[in-house]
């Protein structure tokens, strides 16, 4: 009773598209996929428009390597 058979979804399928009609979620699809399309090409816009900030002594090599400055420093 609780999941719902391939019959069920069907039904709905055939439900909507008589209510709604082909043509107008046709329509609906086409504006969702515009929709998520603007959203994606907005996010990697933002991602573009931002260049990564940089301190003026960082270079992109450094790391602090504190485990081979112990090492240099303790007696062999």
């Amino acid at each position: 009773m609780g999941t719902f058979s391939i019959w069920h979804w069907v039904v709905v399928l055939v439900i909507v598209v008589l209510v709604f009609g082909t043509k107008r979620l046709k329509n609906v699809g086409r504006d969702v996929g515009e929709a998520v399309k603007g959203f994606k090409q907005g996010l990697s816009d933002e991602d573009a428009d931002k260049p990564r900030q940089r301190l003026p002594d960082e270079r992109p090599g450094d790391a602090d390597d504190v485990a081979a400055r112990r090492r240099e420093d303790e007696p062999a």
